[in-house]
């Protein structure tokens, strides 16, 4: 293809894709948008704690039924299952693990289909979200890091928190109890909160317009039919990645705009909060930070309230129940079970290896970087550096065959009803399941040179 029609395809690309799927991310976060900058001023207005609560239930209620209409029930009727039984367990010192098994049944009982399939899988980022602050805040309480259980209004403004109830991301409790003492508005809060937003449409316009048609059309790569197929994996991956930015960094500018997400230093406010961290998963230096880049808040809450308490199973157990426990509040779809325990594997395997070869060359090639003031020997030398670009270019390889089965071209009820089981085996196969074999042969070399 030459320069002329590329240019063509190009401006073709932009009139009828970008344009459009601009337009139609703004029609359906203008309101959400809207409703998290009243929620800010009423929280800065000031007047009794309690009435601030009430406006958030309202506004985070009015969100739901905005995205999900009456299907908003669901959620609502979770959040009261969660507050239930955190009052039945007021006195009990173990509310955290009683919640958890609780909200497993929940969710165990949603996946067998009792509630329509489409409806469940539509509603699920929103339960998620909950879940996590309910059992989040039920360990608190255990941790008597919350001095008591709040009352019903503080409860449902927390879950229901208009910034957060529908893309997320996690907040703790303290964080909610910060943003409606209500900050002063600042030129910092509303600029954060407008890169942030503008971050997530250059992301959906990316995984819209961008990834799908990324060889050869933006990237002049050709190949056989052997590379082809990892060509197209990589477009379905890199799709697939950009969606999760989109969201991640539009979750960033909704909490902010709503006033949490910030961090305070004596009298200096900080509007900082990160969900995603594209560039450390595009250009990995491991899979283990590809995996804390990927939802900053989620992996925070994954291994304080999951992998912490499973621990005394021992650390290869306890990233199997961290991993399991993910892929239930994601939703048990037999794709995302399967690729959230391959990278359960996956990153213990890479841990132990890279912890293995730092020991025996004294060099600083850990899954994590190294601190300037490390025990290594070698630090920055030619071989150091080639050792780690390998490992980063394995994480790409993983990446790659990981979100091979995204496939944005699937039908529309296929993604909303969870891929079939098939279609993650078709797509595993013909790829060799090269990223398993990789993985098992790296697990067998650590163990000769343990």
């Amino acid at each position: 293809m030459d320069i002329s029609s590329r240019l063509e395809v190009w401006q073709q690309l932009a009139e009828n894709c970008g344009l459009i799927t601009v337009q139609q991310g703004l029609q359906q976060v203008w309101t959400l948008l809207l409703l998290c900058l009243i929620c800010r001023l009423c929280f800065r207005l000031g007047g009794v704690s309690t009435l601030k609560h009430v406006v958030s239930v309202l506004a985070g209620m009015y969100s739901l039924f905005l995205f999900f209409e009456l299907q908003m029930l669901w959620v609502l009727l979770f959040s009261a299952l969660c507050y239930f039984v955190l009052l039945l367990t007021q006195h009990s010192s173990t509310r955290g693990i009683f919640l958890s098994a609780v909200i497993l049944v929940y969710l165990l009982v949603g996946e067998l289909h009792l509630i329509d399939m489409v409806t469940w899988h539509k509603i699920r980022g929103s339960q998620m979200v909950v879940a996590m602050k309910a059992i989040s805040l039920a360990f608190d309480l255990d941790r008597a890091a919350v001095a008591g259980l709040p009352s019903p209004a503080e409860f449902l403004g927390y879950v229901l928190f208009v910034g957060t109830v529908v893309f997320g991301p996690w907040i703790s409790f303290s964080s909610y109890k910060n943003a409606i003492e209500g900050r002063e508005l600042s030129w910092m809060w509303l600029w954060s909160s407008s890169i942030s937003l503008l971050k997530s449409q250059l992301c959906l316009l990316v995984s819209t317009c961008i990834a799908p048609y990324l060889f050869p059309l933006f990237i002049p790569i050709y190949g056989n039919t052997v590379t082809d197929k990892w060509l197209r994996a990589y477009e379905n991956a890199v799709s697939f990645h950009f969606s999760n930015y989109f969201v991640g960094h539009l979750s960033e500018g909704t909490s902010m705009l709503a006033g949490a997400g910030f961090t305070e230093e004596k009298e200096h406010i900080r509007w900082d909060l990160s969900v995603v961290k594209p560039l450390s998963v595009e250009m990995p230096r491991s899979m283990v930070l590809v995996v804390t880049s990927w939802n900053i808040p989620m992996s925070r809450w994954l291994k304080t309230y999951v992998f912490k308490n499973a621990m005394k199973l021992g650390t290869f157990p306890a990233i199997l129940v961290t991993y399991t426990a993910s892929a239930i509040l994601h939703g048990l779809s037999f794709h995302l079970g399967a690729v959230l325990l391959s990278l359960g594997f996956i990153t213990y395997v890479e841990h132990v290896l890279r912890k293995r070869l730092a020991s025996i060359f004294s060099a600083c090639v850990l899954s994590r970087p190294c601190n300037s003031g490390c025990s290594h020997k070698h630090k920055k030398g030619f071989w150091v550096v080639v050792l780690n670009l390998v490992f980063s270019f394995l994480a790409i390889f993983h990446l790659t065959y990981l979100g091979s089965m995204f496939d944005p071209g699937v039908d529309e009820r296929e993604v909303e009803e969870g891929y079939a089981a098939i279609h993650t085996i078709q797509r595993w196969s013909d790829l060799s399941w090269a990223s398993h074999w990789v993985v098992f042969g790296c697990w067998v070399f650590y163990r000769l040179i343990q």
